[in-house]
C-alpha cells in the first residue's frame, strides 16, 4: 500500500522555484496522496489549482482560514470558497482552529471564524483539519459545542496530552502525527502515539515547517514524512508494510481519496 502526507502547503513560496520536483519526489518516493491545505482565501485557492493541475500525482486540497488568518474571514465563509468546497479535489475544510501562541488575529475573531467553518463542514459534510497551539481547551470545548462529530476530521500535527487525545477521540476525530515525533526530546508525545488507537492515526510534513530529525532547520517536503512513518512503526511495534496499509485505509475513509 503507498504513503500520503495528509498535510502540507505546497502553495508556500518557498516552492516557487523547484515545485515540480518536489512533487514528483514524493511520487518516487511512493506517495500516493498529499493534501494541500489553504490557509486563507487566497492560497486555499491557489491549492485548489494546485489539485487540479496535479491529478496525476495524487494532489488534493483543503480550504479554509487558518486561526492566525481569521480576522481576513469577515462576515461570512467567502462565495469563492462556497463554491471550491463542492470541487471534487477538495477533500476537507480547513486548516481552521485556534493559536493561542501567536495570536495574529484577536482570540475572540478566532473562536467566531472556528465556530463559522465548523458549521461549513457540517453543511458541506466534509472533514475539518483542526490547528491548536496552546488552546486545547477552549479548542475541544468548540468542536464538542459545535457538533463536530458530525462532520469529524484531523487534529493536524498533534501535541497535546493523554487527555486532550481522549477528548477529540471521543469527538471520532483522527490525530496526525509530523515531524515533531521524531525530536530526540519528545518522549512524551511519542507515548501518545504509542496509546492511540491505531484506526485513528494519520501522518504528515505540514511542510515546509517542522522538518523532521535529522532534517531539522532545513525547509521541509512531502518526502520527508517517511521518517515520521518509521519512527511511528518503531513505537506502535508494527512492521512498516503493516503499518502503511493502516494509515492508508484511514486516510482514505477520513477523505475520501
Amino acid at each position: 500500500m503507498p504513503l500520503f502526507d495528509s498535510h502540507c502547503h505546497l502553495d508556500d513560496e518557498v516552492f516557487d522555484d523547484d515545485r515540480l520536483q518536489v512533487l514528483l519526489r514524493a511520487r518516487e518516493a511512493g506517495l500516493a496522496r498529499l493534501l494541500v491545505v489553504g490557509s486563507d482565501e487566497a492560497t486555499s485557492l491557489k491549492a485548489l489549482d494546485l489539485a487540479r493541475c496535479h491529478v496525476d500525482k495524487g494532489v488534493f486540497c483543503a480550504v479554509g482560514f487558518h486561526p492566525h488568518e481569521s480576522r481576513l474571514m469577515g462576515d461570512g465563509i467567502p462565495g469563492s470558497l462556497r463554491k471550491a468546497a463542492s470541487d471534487p479535489r477538495v477533500a476537507a475544510i480547513g486548516e481552521t482552529g485556534l493559536d493561542y501562541f501567536y495570536d495574529h488575529s484577536e482570540r475572540s475573531v478566532q473562536r467566531e471564524a472556528f465556530a463559522r467553518q465548523i458549521a461549513w463542514a457540517i453543511d458541506v459534510e466534509l472533514p475539518l483539519v483542526v490547528h491548536i497551539r496552546d488552546a486545547f481547551d477552549d479548542a475541544l470545548a468548540i468542536l464538542e459545542s459545535e457538533g463536530a462529530s458530525r462532520c469529524g476530521g484531523v487534529l493536524h500535527c498533534f501535541s497535546g496530552d493523554a487527555e486532550q487525545a481522549r477528548r477529540a477521540l471521543e469527538l471520532g476525530f483522527y490525530l496526525s502525527f509530523a515531524g515533531p515525533l521524531t525530536f530526540r526530546k519528545n518522549d512524551a508525545l511519542r507515548a501518545v502515539a504509542a496509546s492511540v488507537p491505531v484506526e485513528r492515526l494519520l501522518i504528515e510534513t505540514d511542510s515546509p515547517y517542522l522538518s523532521p530529525h535529522p532534517l531539522r532547520g532545513r525547509r521541509n517536503e512531502p518526502t520527508n514524512v517517511i521518517l515520521t512513518f518509521k519512527i511511528l512503526a518503531e513505537v506502535r511495534g508494527l512492521a512498516e508494510a503493516e503499518l502503511t496499509h493502516l494509515l492508508w485505509e484511514n486516510s482514505c475513509r477520513l477523505f475520501g481519496w
